[in-house]
């Protein structure tokens, strides 16, 4: 899903040079990052929003969910009446190599629904969503109710997929239990794992997708074309990954593209993801009734709900999808999982640590239809 990827551990020595020191973007303070960063990630006004205005706020709030390589793969259709939402999935910015069969595409439209319902609730709507297997959308009818500021929609301009180390410790009994119960479903189970030792065996198939996937050409073009090496290109494409946001720094673009494969390697990304595993807290992992379409948008929800609940507790949580992105790896993940015969949907670690700068995400008006 929505996926994360280190640019490499190595990348500070592009920048140590004069060719690199020489070759670093400065943005011009009203246009740069932090401040268009600022600007959407704030928070959600909940007074003086009617009709379309209120429309177009519900769309920006589902529009800060997480999609896989912040592709941001969604497109939203208002009413004119102002009582029904559609969540549209948007083909052109599937990623075929990652996500061939677009599981992911279709958990990030719950994502996006999740937040959608969250946010309408707080503003006095109940959202109720349905998903129509003939459009492959999402339909948010939306009813007045009494208006709720619930934590999870608090959390939403707060929520990030927090790429860096976390510190360890374990969580407690009761923070597990709100994660357990906002991430879980009639039809989608989640499960928590905290053992040292069943970390570790995720760990493993979690380095084998890792070794698996950066030996596959098409999988490496397709996430280096997704990332933005810079605060400049983050702001001029309002999509993709950040190298900041993974802890990496500023470089000019054509650096980046010009040593992205060759920094990138297995062994780095391994023991970088070993280390992250190691100071976590735990592994999430989320698995659908079904391996549908509709049961992928659940999952989105799902997770969506866990992350909102981390975010209201201050817990940091990042995706691990290797073992369920590679197919070949699915079926003996499940089967380590005691999940034979069912499809593993997300694999996510959580823990406690610093934030990271924030992804940006394109303007409503990008988005509509």
């Amino acid at each position: 899903m929505v996926t994360r990827r280190q640019f490499a551990a190595s990348t500070p020595l592009l920048v140590t040079g004069p060719l690199a020191l020489s070759g670093c973007s400065k943005e011009p303070a009203t246009d740069g990052y932090e401040a268009v960063a600022e600007r959407t990630w704030q928070p959600v006004p909940l007074t003086n929003l009617r009709g379309a205005a209120l429309g177009r706020e519900l769309v920006r709030c589902a529009t800060l969910a997480p999609s896989s390589h912040n592709t941001q793969c969604w497109r939203f259709a208002l009413d004119t009446d102002g009582r029904s939402i559609s969540i549209l999935p948007d083909l052109a910015r599937r990623c075929p190599a990652v996500d061939p069969d677009d599981h992911h595409l279709f958990v990030t439209l719950g994502c996006a629904t999740e937040n959608l319902v969250q946010a309408a609730l707080a503003h006095g709507l109940q959202g109720e969503a349905r998903f129509d297997a003939i459009g492959d959308a999402v339909r948010v009818t939306l009813e007045p109710t009494r208006a709720q500021t619930t934590p999870l929609f608090t959390a939403i301009p707060a929520r990030q997929c927090t790429r860096g180390d976390y510190d360890g410790k374990p969580l407690s009994s009761e923070e597990l239990a709100l994660l357990q119960r906002a991430g879980s479903s009639d039809t989608v189970r989640l499960l928590l794992l905290t053992e040292r030792l069943a970390m570790e065996q995720t760990l493993d198939y979690v380095m084998q997708g890792n070794t698996a996937q950066l030996a596959d050409a098409a999988f490496v073009k397709e996430l280096k074309d997704w990332i933005r090496f810079n605060g400049a290109d983050a702001v001029r494409t309002r999509d993709g990954l950040y190298a900041a946001s993974s802890g990496n720094p500023n470089i000019p673009s054509w650096i980046g593209d010009a040593a992205f494969r060759w920094l990138l390697t297995a062994k780095g990304e391994n023991d970088k993801v070993a280390g992250q595993v190691r100071n976590s807290a735990g592994i999430a992992v989320f698995v659908g009734q079904t391996a549908d379409k509709a049961h992928w948008v659940e999952v989105g929800r799902c997770y969506e709900r866990f992350a909102l609940q981390a975010t209201a507790l201050g817990i940091r949580n990042a995706f691990l999808n290797q073992p369920v992105e590679v197919a070949a790896l699915r079926p003996p993940f499940a089967a380590a999982l005691g999940l034979s015969g069912q499809r593993p949907d997300l694999v996510v670690r959580f823990g406690r640590g610093p934030a990271m700068p924030r992804s940006l995400r394109r303007p409503v008006d990008a988005v509509l239809v």
